[in-house]
């Protein structure tokens, strides 16, 4: 990427925190990506209903095809391979049970609602971001 993509950004925040709006005026839950796929997959029992959580996990991959058919280019770079990206998709799964949430119920949704917790949470993951990526270019796995 050479460009920032700032209308892109723009109009995908927008419609991130849009149906964070929408999820928690219509129906009073938390439209946390975590709490939802564990709902989806029957590790959950508690939560929005399941149906509810089915649509809205199987919505996500749907948003990023139906850019890719309006013509735009979707690519995914993962530079340090698919082993690695499922281990480190393995770990922020494990992560995101032990902190009761993860970015998007946490971020989106609990800093909108000046929540303590996702307060401390948000905070706790950018550092920890901000320190890998550090780790990450200094180990010479910059990119």
């Amino acid at each position: 990427m050479t460009e920032p993509l700032v209308w892109q950004g723009l109009m995908g925040g927008v419609l991130i925190g849009l149906a964070a709006a929408l999820m928690l005026l219509g129906t009073g839950r938390i439209a946390g990506v975590s709490g939802l796929a564990a709902r989806a997959t029957g590790l959950s029992d508690s939560g929005a209903p399941r149906s509810l959580a089915v649509a809205f996990i199987v919505g996500l991959p749907m948003g990023a095809l139906l850019v890719a058919l309006a013509g735009q280019d979707v690519v995914a770079r993962f530079p340090m391979g698919t082993t690695t990206l499922l281990i480190s998709g393995l770990l922020v799964g494990i992560g995101t049970r032990l902190g009761s949430g993860c970015t998007s119920g946490h971020g989106v949704c609990g800093l909108s609602r000046l929540s303590k917790r996702s307060i401390v949470a948000t905070v706790t993951f950018m550092a920890s971001g901000v320190v890998s990526v550090a780790i990450a270019n200094a180990w010479g796995f910059a990119w």
